[in-house]
């Protein structure tokens, strides 16, 4: 009787190849979970969403977060001062991310990039030693992009920056990295980096060609016509300088129908946003809708901070001011901070008239307008509302206590200096500092240097940086002295 039949040669083929095809279906399981996912980090407060939330551009540019984390370290000589906040970059306590980035993990790693709030977020001291104040929605004072720019692109040609250099940093900053992540992942995240950073400054090399913006301003149009690879070298050379501040974000939903940008050359809010989402790496196949919707729904209501919280207000000199503002001011600003009534508020008032620089108007042009029509074609979300315009528009004042300096190339310090006549106003100034002047309502302009900290010096003999216009009787710039600082009393309640 055969109490034992040993396997067939078959049966031990089979049970070899079921082997092989678990552990390979392990393997491919393990590889989906760890590259295959992309969830960003998501927070439940608006505000929270709208300092630290993604838009999609992480999939797009987004680096590295550890390789982030220590390329201040890795090429230190090329910022200005100590780390990224030596560019203007914003970090509250206890955060390893400045406001204006998020994170997402996708592609086997953190990534990290840029969000709306870099933009339009900034701080504010009352006074010299006091602690800065986060105030989202206003313009990025301290931010200077051009710099960022510039550093990243050198730091990316640096010989040090190899993964010899790289790895064995995030490893002393604790980045805890496995043996993949180490001998693959982050080896080829260098080089992939460095080929992307190469790629985006190959298309924005324009900003060789400008003077230095400075913090707190931006070229918004002429990095857009860099994306849609327009030939730069054979632009007219009068579209070269669009710098231009950045703008407050609040009460949106009231501006609705207003002609916005600086130059007035869209008048829908959702277009104008979708547009600047480009500036977050926010492409059309790769940005966050639902994301981007919840800025929008937290700046349709967002309220600039009142000035009274921080400083007093002389009601009585207010009162006079408010006769004086609603006969110069209020037909083209708004009744008031909040009433944004007034037959010519987000209009253009053409160049000859208001007189102020041009080149930012001369940036955005005609064949640019058409260009931005295409991005979002076939879907509902096609801008079709881009034109070129003639001249600048009027804003509402909502927060004009945090708007300075004024004018759309932030050229004028402050609110006292923006209604002397042009000539008048400092042809000089520093920019860059977060200390408050309440007499004068703009930020401390006359300081170079303050604790090693140097403030970039604004000449407004730059082409582009022209602190001419806004003057003259209609504006308000031959008023008497008392007048003026009537006025301005008034406008601390914006």
């Amino acid at each position: 009787m055969e109490l034992f039949k040993p396997s067939s040669p078959c049966s031990c083929c089979k049970l070899i190849l079921l082997i092989l095809l678990l552990l390979v279906l392990l393997i491919g399981i393990y590889f989906y979970a760890r590259f295959g996912t992309d969830r960003p980090v998501t927070y439940t407060d608006p505000v929270e969403h709208f300092k630290y939330g993604s838009t999609g551009g992480e999939r797009n540019l987004g680096f590295p977060y550890w390789i982030w984390r220590v390329l201040p370290d890795v090429c230190a000589d090329y910022l200005p001062g100590k780390g990224f906040q030596s560019v203007g970059l914003i970090y509250e306590p206890g955060k390893d991310l400045p406001v204006g980035m998020s994170k997402r993990r996708q592609m086997g790693m953190d990534r990290v990039f840029f969000n709306c709030s870099v933009c339009h977020s900034a701080t504010v001291r009352v006074k010299p030693d006091a602690a800065p104040m986060l105030v989202v929605g206003m313009g990025a004072n301290q931010l200077d992009f051009m710099a960022f720019e510039k550093f990243m692109y050198q730091c990316m040609a640096d010989r040090r920056f190899t993964p010899n250099q790289v790895i064995p940093r995030i490893q002393a900053a604790g980045g805890d990295l496995d043996l993949l992540d180490r001998y693959v992942v982050y080896p080829l995240a260098v080089h992939l980096m460095r080929d992307g950073v190469f790629g985006l400054m190959g298309r924005l090399r324009f900003i060789h060609q400008q003077p230095a913006w400075g913090p707190g301003r931006v070229d918004t149009f002429n990095s857009a016509k860099a994306l849609f690879n327009f030939p730069i070298e054979r632009l007219p050379k009068d579209e070269l300088f669009g710098a231009a501040d950045f703008p407050t974000i609040w009460n949106q939903s009231k501006k609705q129908g207003m002609q916005l940008h600086w130059d007035g050359n869209n008048d829908r809010v959702e277009e104008r946003n979708l547009n600047a989402a480009f500036g977050t790496g926010a492409t059309p196949r790769l940005i966050d809708h639902a994301a981007v919707a919840r800025i929008q729904a937290w700046d349709a209501t967002a309220t600039p901070p009142a000035f009274e919280r921080y400083f007093p207000v002389d009601k009585a000199l207010a009162a006079q001011g408010a006769t004086v503002y609603q006969e110069y001011c209020a037909n083209c600003h708004g009744a008031s901070g909040t009433d944004f009534s007034g037959a010519q508020v987000g209009k253009v008032t053409p160049l000859a008239q208001i007189g102020t620089d041009p080149y930012r108007l001369y940036s955005f042009s005609p064949v640019l307008a058409v260009n931005l029509g295409t991005p979002y074609a076939d879907t509902p979300y096609r801008f079709s509302h881009f034109r070129k315009t003639w001249g600048y528009a009027n804003a509402p004042l909502d927060g004009v206590w945090l708007r300075a300096p004024y004018l759309h190339n932030g050229s004028v310090p402050t609110l006292w200096d923006l209604l002397q006549p042009a000539d008048q106003r400092p042809p000089k100034f520093y920019r860059g500092d977060d200390v408050y002047d309440p007499r004068r309502m703009g930020f401390v302009s006359d300081v170079a240097e303050e604790r090693g900290k140097h403030y970039f010096e604004y000449d407004t003999r730059v082409t582009g940086n022209s602190n001419a216009g806004h003057s003259g009787r209609i504006y308000g710039t031959d008023l008497p002295e008392a007048e003026k600082w009537a006025v301005i009393e008034y406008m601390k309640g914006f």
